[in-house]
């Protein structure tokens, strides 16, 4: 249940990270414009209403039975673009499918193709990005980068996906800013094959100013503007 103290909070919050980002960009020298998607896993519904009330256009989930339901609950879905954030396995395509508008974390030519029937059932076109993993230990998820231009070459021949461009976390224990220079020159790749996979999802609360000086066009921030994870059951 939303409180006009919570209303507030996110509200500063949310005000303090468009500044950083709006700083970021300045530094970068980019005129190009920069997509904030808030990430509301484990908060709940009312939540992202309100974040609606304050302009957020863009959410971000991560796992498919909390997301399925409280993107059902959302006063104001009608405004927001869902983002599919998380891990995803075939067997959830389906259900993602069904309410989610854009996919980050694609990282298998099967997933890919999964998301491709599963949106045909729906009627729908979804866009999504190839996930790479920057870490040599594969702990954060992605495909190997020597593998992400044939993904994306499976992926620009299906249907009812849509290739939009790449995603990646930076590894643990190294500086994010080398980590995103090469995703940066990676999305370049692919690009030179897939001239509209423009987009370049990267950047967290910790690190989204290191991802915008390498050219993110979105970044997924939770922490700093919901505060700290809490369970909304």
């Amino acid at each position: 249940m939303s409180t006009p103290e919570r209303a507030a909070e996110l509200d500063r919050r949310l005000a303090a990270v468009r500044e950083r980002v709006a700083a970021a960009v300045t530094a970068a020298g980019r005129t190009d414009p920069v997509t904030l998607v808030a990430v509301t896993k484990f908060f709940p519904a009312s939540d992202v209403d309100l974040l609606a009330g304050l302009g957020v256009r863009d959410i971000g989930e991560n796992r498919d039975q909390e997301a399925s339901a409280k993107v059902a609950e959302l006063a104001h879905r009608d405004r927001l673009t869902v983002h599919f954030i998380g891990q995803l396995q075939s067997n959830k395509a389906g259900s993602v499918a069904r309410y989610a508008d854009v996919v980050h974390s694609l990282d298998r030519a099967k997933i890919a193709r999964a998301l491709d029937r599963a949106a045909e059932r729906e009627g729908r076109v979804l866009d999504v990005l190839v996930q790479v993993g920057l870490d040599a230990a594969g702990g954060r998820g992605g495909a190997a980068p020597d593998d992400v231009r044939d993904l994306a070459d499976v992926v620009g021949g299906l249907e009812h996906v849509r290739l939009r461009g790449l995603m990646a976390v930076a590894p643990l224990g190294e500086e994010p800013r080398p980590a995103f220079a090469r995703l940066r020159a990676l999305a370049e790749a692919v690009r030179a094959d897939h001239p509209d996979a423009t987009w370049l999802s990267a950047g967290m609360s910790g690190d989204l100013e290191d991802a915008v000086a390498e050219g993110a066009t979105h970044l997924r921030v939770g922490s700093a503007i919901l505060g700290s994870r809490q369970s909304h059951r």
